[in-house]
């Protein structure tokens, strides 16, 4: 089988290069994944200002709400659009600016040892099949490629901060898709072996 992964750019996404990222720390195991969900304005899809977020072109003078976000530079490694399109802007052999102040079992920083996955969506609310479909295909892919562990939601690395995905995201359906057992989960989501 041809080698999906080419330093670290996954070979079946769209890339588009971040600026936002830095080297992983020396002899650092990338063993997490973190999903997330964004959309901007919040609630509107199917543009490109997630984008231009972050490759920091985002223009602020569009929409009242970008103002708040004038100087901040974030970026996930991928991006899954509501028709299921997947966008890479990060290298996953590098560390994404996209989990923040965050802790995952006993460990801060969790840019440093984490992959980053934006679904594009609302916190709370529902995903589309496309989203699923095309999560559930890149996930084995990063599973056969690094020492991932764990998978767990911004909300669960930094739940004084973050609610997403939020409620609306299928735990559930994922680990049942994956096979993969519940100790690859937080706790809380009281998913079955």
């Amino acid at each position: 089988m041809t080698d999906c992964w080419s330093n670290g750019w996954y070979r079946f996404a769209q890339h588009i290069p971040s600026p936002n990222f830095e080297p992983r720390p020396p002899d650092t195991r990338t063993d997490l994944v973190v999903l997330h969900s964004i959309s901007l304005p919040p609630g509107q899809f199917h543009g490109d200002a997630v984008q231009a977020f972050f490759t920091n072109t985002l223009d602020h003078d569009s929409h009242p709400y970008f103002e708040q976000l004038r100087g901040v530079k974030v970026s996930s490694h991928f991006f899954i659009r509501r028709g299921g399109e997947l966008i890479q802007f990060v290298s996953c052999d590098q560390s994404a600016w996209h989990a923040g102040v965050s802790s995952h079992r006993g460990r801060t920083h969790c840019n440093d040892f984490s992959i980053g996955i934006e679904l594009e969506g609302l916190e709370g609310e529902s995903f589309s099949g496309f989203q699923y479909e095309s999560l559930i295909s890149l996930l084995p892919m990063i599973l056969n490629h690094y020492p991932i562990s764990s998978l767990a939601g911004h909300e669960h690395i930094a739940p004084e901060r973050k609610k997403d995905p939020g409620i609306g995201f299928q735990w559930r359906y994922l680990q049942h898709s994956l096979g993969l057992k519940a100790a690859y989960f937080p706790a809380e989501l009281g998913l079955n072996q």
